[in-house]
């Protein structure tokens, strides 16, 4: 088991992020937006990380006049509407395992739909697939999903938003650079109990995002939410045991984020912040997201060797019996 947060792998693909996004902004994705180019819809399906990925994928291709929509890849191979001739299909699944995002592709190269997957490299010889890095090392999965942001914000350039090009996300790896060097992450206390973590829009799929990232890693009850559904229900069992953490509330343009914020406070609950400062404060906000979630993953990272945790074991015990992953796949096949 590690001793300290510098000897995790976990602590080696964060720092591997930067690299990985400056190769990727310069991959030539020609042929996968093509794939795209003209569908009717683009659906973007993924499961856990790569859901988030998802949400913030179509995101990129809605600002270039992409009719894109997402699910998670249970939701969709389960109960979604059938494909319509002219839908095309992203599948987001790094290990190409993935139960549910296997039975989606089948379900896309079946229907005969125009299809890109974005998978690990060197995971599967799928001739649709846009390889990203090498498969991770630690279970608590980040390198694999600032790179898919890295290629869907490559594919929404090319199909037409021009604030996703190689220049921005070229600023984007330099200032992941700058957060590893100074994450500022030392006012954010360790909850005696339980972690909210909030934000809007974009932010709020980081808050998701990253709280995930604190479960795996530290083993932390963490939970991330829109600052709408933070307020609508879900704040009621949080108390004074537990952090709220706030993600650039100036982003919220009607104030909920910030205003949550101070009723958590005067409900005795720890509220600390998150906002962007240096490069990052000048990127768009999607792309924002990128040094704001490895500033969560560092944080993840810390919190875990405060805690004597593993965070590259995530899975143990009856949780990681290989059946109940294989649930879903198609054919029975691995997850």
């Amino acid at each position: 088991m590690p001793r300290t947060a510098q000897e995790t792998a976990l602590h080696r693909m964060i720092h591997a992020q930067a690299e990985a996004v400056d190769r990727l902004a310069d991959a030539d994705l020609t042929a996968a937006a093509e794939r795209l180019s003209g569908a009717g819809r683009v659906l973007l399906l993924g499961t856990g990380t790569s859901q988030h990925a998802a949400e913030l994928g179509a995101m990129m291709l809605n600002q270039a006049g992409v009719d894109a929509r997402w699910s998670t890849a249970g939701q969709f191979a389960r109960w979604g509407a059938a494909l319509r001739p002219d839908d095309a299909v992203v599948v987001l699944t790094h290990t190409a395992e993935t139960a549910y995002a296997l039975r989606c592709r089948e379900q896309a190269l079946a229907a005969g739909v125009r299809t890109v997957s974005i998978t690990g490299i060197g995971t599967a010889d799928w001739p649709e697939a846009v390889e990203t890095v090498a498969k991770e090392q630690s279970e608590t999965y980040t390198v694999s999903y600032t790179a898919a942001l890295t290629v869907l914000a490559n594919l929404a350039h090319r199909l037409g938003a021009a604030q996703y090009g190689p220049e921005q996300l070229h600023r984007a790896a330099e200032a992941i650079r700058t957060v590893c060097q100074d994450p500022g992450l030392d006012e954010i206390a360790l909850p005696a109990r339980a972690l909210a973590v909030i934000g809007a829009g974009p932010w709020g799929v980081t808050a998701r995002e990253g709280a995930l990232k604190i479960r795996e890693a530290a083993r932390i009850l963490a939970e991330g939410y829109e600052s709408e559904l933070y307020l609508h229900g879900s704040a009621v069992p949080f108390g004074a045991a537990d952090g709220l953490l706030l993600l650039q509330p100036d982003a919220d343009q009607d104030g909920l984020t910030a205003a949550l914020g101070e009723a958590a406070a005067a409900e005795g609950i720890t509220v600390s912040t998150l906002t962007a400062t240096g490069p990052a404060a000048e990127l768009p906000p999607v792309l924002a997201q990128l040094p704001l979630t490895v500033r969560l993953q560092l944080l993840a990272n810390h919190w875990a060797a405060l805690r004597h945790q593993n965070p590259d074991v995530a899975i143990i015990g009856a949780w990681a019996k290989t059946e109940l992953w294989q649930l879903g796949a198609p054919d029975g096949g691995a997850a």
